[in-house]
């Protein structure tokens, strides 16, 4: 398993990503000062994103099958638990976009490759 969101599983049997983009934000609020530099006052986090691009191959999983259940995940708005292998808990996400472009088409219509990106927003589970 490289990573679960809920109950999905990001493996080689459903998606793989090629890489894991976190990014993080934190708030501070600035006043104006004459002759200073402005003053600033931490106000809490801000967004923090991540994103799942990667590749899927008919050959090895069916993409298709694992990217709508994305988008059923995704559609009911829902925060899910993001934890790694390892066990590193990242905290509450929910699917903000799923891009997904089929190419290399077998002669009935079925792609020979997915390739996707998931983005994800972190949200605090009392707010989601």
């Amino acid at each position: 398993m490289l990573l679960a969101l809920g109950m999905f599983v990001f493996s080689i049997d459903t998606l793989t990503f090629d890489d894991l983009s976190r990014r993080a934000s934190w708030r501070h609020a600035t006043s104006p000062r004459i002759g200073a530099r402005d003053a600033t006052q931490f106000t809490g986090p801000g967004e923090e994103t991540i994103s799942l691009p990667g590749s899927v191959f008919d050959e090895i999983a069916d993409g298709r099958v694992s990217i709508d259940q994305l988008r059923a995940m995704a559609n009911s708005g829902e925060a899910w638990s993001l934890v790694d292998g390892r066990g590193y808990v990242y905290g509450a996400f929910v699917i903000t976009t799923i891009d997904d472009r089929a190419k290399a088409f077998f002669p009935d219509g079925t792609p020979r490759q997915i390739d996707f990106t998931i983005e994800l927003l972190r949200v605090d589970r009392d707010a989601a």
